[in-house]
């Protein structure tokens, strides 16, 4: 299967939104010790911040900086990633 960069990024973007607003929801339930108030701060956030991580995603794939120059480098680097 051929790899997407635009697919990648979506799916990055929605795995971490699910972590980042578990995390959010819990602070926001620890602080006010509100449920209702947790989920309207994590459904705003979730959001928000998925349009903004995934556009950060995209503009870090323009950039070249410490970007390995080839798959066998990237394997070097970077020993745990696919």
């Amino acid at each position: 299967m051929v790899e997407s960069p635009r697919t990648r990024s979506l799916v990055k973007t929605l795995t971490w939104r699910v972590v980042a607003t578990s995390d959010t929801f819990l602070i926001a339930w620890l602080i006010t010790g509100k449920i209702d108030w947790a989920a309207g701060i994590a459904g705003v956030e979730v959001i928000t911040k998925m349009f903004l991580y995934y556009f950060h995603e995209r503009i870090w794939n323009r950039i070249g900086w410490l970007r390995p120059k080839d798959r066998e480098e990237h394997t070097t680097i970077f020993p745990f990633r696919d």
